[in-house]
C-alpha cells in the first residue's frame, strides 16, 4: 500500500487534521470526566439540551450551573465542533490530497463520528450502560484515526518517504529489521484493548457478579502487563537501530531513526506514570488493598464507582487521558515504523514538497 506517495501542495490537511486532533483530546476528556462524575444522565433529552438548542442554550446557566451540567452539555458541543471539523477535513483531503489511505481515512473518521454521536444520544434516550460502554470504545477508535490523518499529512511522514526513496536505487541495500514495526502494531492494538478493558470497568454498576468483576479486574491488569512489555521491546529494538549498524537503513539517515527513539521513549514513560495512575485510581476508588493478592482480590463490587473527592476525580481521569495518549503515541511510532521497515510501496514520480 502507498501511504506515502506526493499529494498536492497544501497545509490545510494537515492543519485541520491537528485541529481535530486537539478538538478530539477535549472532547474525550470531557467524555472521561462526565463518567467519572456519572453525569451522563444531567440532560435526559438529546439532541436538545432541556428543550432549547444545542447551540442555543443559556450560556449563564451553562457556565454557572450544576457542575454535572456543565460536563454533559460541554461534551455535547465538542462532540458537534468535532463532528463539523471532520466534515470540513474530508473536504479538504478530497480536493487536496491524491492518497487513497488519507482519504480513507478521512471517510473512516466521517462514518464513525455520525456513529459515535448516535451512540450518545442513544445512551441518553436509553438510559442504557451497555450503549454506554460501546460508545467508550469507539471514542478511541476515532481518535486513533485522527492522529494517523495528521501523522499522514505532516512533515513527519515525509521522514520515512524520504529515507525509502533514498535508498530504492542502492543494490546494497539492507532490507531493515522489522522487529520495531512488529512491537509497534502490537503495542497498538494492545493499548486500544487495554482501553476497551477499563471503559468496561469504569462503566460496571452494583448488580454485577463478584466473579465477573474480579475476572474483569484480572484481565486489565494482565493487558497493563503486556502494553509494559510491548513498550519496553518497542523502545529496546528502536534504540539498538542506533548502535547496529548493520542493522541501520542508511547510516546517514539519522532523522528517521532519531523519530522512532524519541516517540518510543515517551511512550515507556506515559506507561510508567499510566501504571502509578492506575493504582492510585484504585487506592481513591476502593482504598489501599491489604493481604496477599488473592486474598484482597476476594472484594466485591457493592455500588457504582464515582467520584467520591475532587483529588479522586483528577487521579481517575488523569487515568485514562494517559491511556488515550498512549494510544496515539501508539498510532504515530506504528505509521513510522512500519513504512521504514518497507511494509509500504513508494511512488516513482517526482517528489513534491509537503508544507
Amino acid at each position: 500500500m502507498n501511504i506515502l506517495q506526493p499529494c498536492r501542495r497544501s497545509f490545510w490537511p494537515h492543519f485541520i487534521a491537528c485541529v481535530l486532533v486537539a478538538v478530539t483530546a477535549v472532547l474525550l476528556s470531557f467524555g472521561a470526566l462526565v463518567t467519572t462524575f456519572d453525569a451522563a444522565m444531567a440532560v435526559p433529552d438529546w439532541p436538545n439540551t432541556y428543550g432549547h438548542n444545542m447551540f442555543l442554550y443559556p450560556l449563564a446557566d451553562w457556565l454557572w450551573g450544576p457542575w454535572d451540567l456543565f460536563l454533559e452539555h460541554g461534551h455535547r458541543l465538542l462532540g458537534a465542533t468535532a463532528g463539523m471539523v471532520t466534515l470540513a477535513l474530508f473536504a479538504a483531503a478530497w480536493w487536496w490530497q491524491e492518497r487513497g489511505i488519507v482519504r480513507a481515512l478521512c471517510a473512516a473518521a466521517l462514518v464513525l463520528v455520525v456513529v459515535q454521536g448516535i451512540l450518545g444520544g442513544a445512551r441518553v434516550l436509553l438510559d442504557d450502560r451497555t450503549i454506554a460502554k460501546v460508545h467508550a470504545c469507539t471514542g478511541p477508535l476515532f481518535f486513533s484515526i485522527a492522529i494517523a490523518i495528521a501523522t499522514l499529512t505532516s512533515r513527519l511522514g515525509t521522514i520515512v518517504q524520504k529515507t525509502i526513496r533514498k535508498v530504492a536505487n542502492q543494490t546494497s541495500f539492507k532490507e531493515p529489521s522489522s522487529l520495531p514495526a512488529v512491537s509497534s502494531v502490537a503495542l497498538l492494538s494492545a493499548a486500544y484493548l487495554q482501553l476497551v478493558a477499563g471503559a468496561q470497568l469504569r462503566h460496571l454498576d452494583a448488580s454485577i457478579e463478584p466473579a465477573s468483576f474480579r475476572w474483569m479486574v484480572f484481565l486489565h491488569l494482565f493487558g497493563a502487563a503486556v502494553v509494559t512489555l510491548l513498550a519496553i521491546l518497542t523502545a529496546a529494538s528502536s534504540w539498538s537501530r542506533r548502535f547496529i549498524p548493520s542493522d541501520r537503513l542508511l547510516r546517514e539517515d539519522t532523522s528517521s531513526e532519531l523519530a522512532l527513539c524519541i516517540w518510543s521513549t515517551c511512550i515507556v514513560g506515559l506507561v510508567i506514570v499510566q501504571g502509578m495512575l492506575g493504582a492510585g485510581a484504585w487506592v481513591v476508588s476502593w482504598g489501599v488493598p491489604t493481604g496477599f493478592f488473592f486474598e484482597w482480590m476476594q472484594w466485591n463490587l457493592t455500588e457504582a464507582t464515582v467520584a467520591r473527592s475532587p483529588t479522586g476525580a483528577a487521579v481517575v481521569t488523569a487515568h485514562v487521558v494517559i491511556g488515550m495518549m498512549i494510544l496515539g503515541a501508539s498510532v504515530v511510532m506504528a505509521i513510522l515504523a512500519g513504512t521504514r521497515a518497507g511494509w509500504c510501496r513508494t511512488d516513482d514520480r517526482p517528489e513534491e514538497a509537503v508544507a
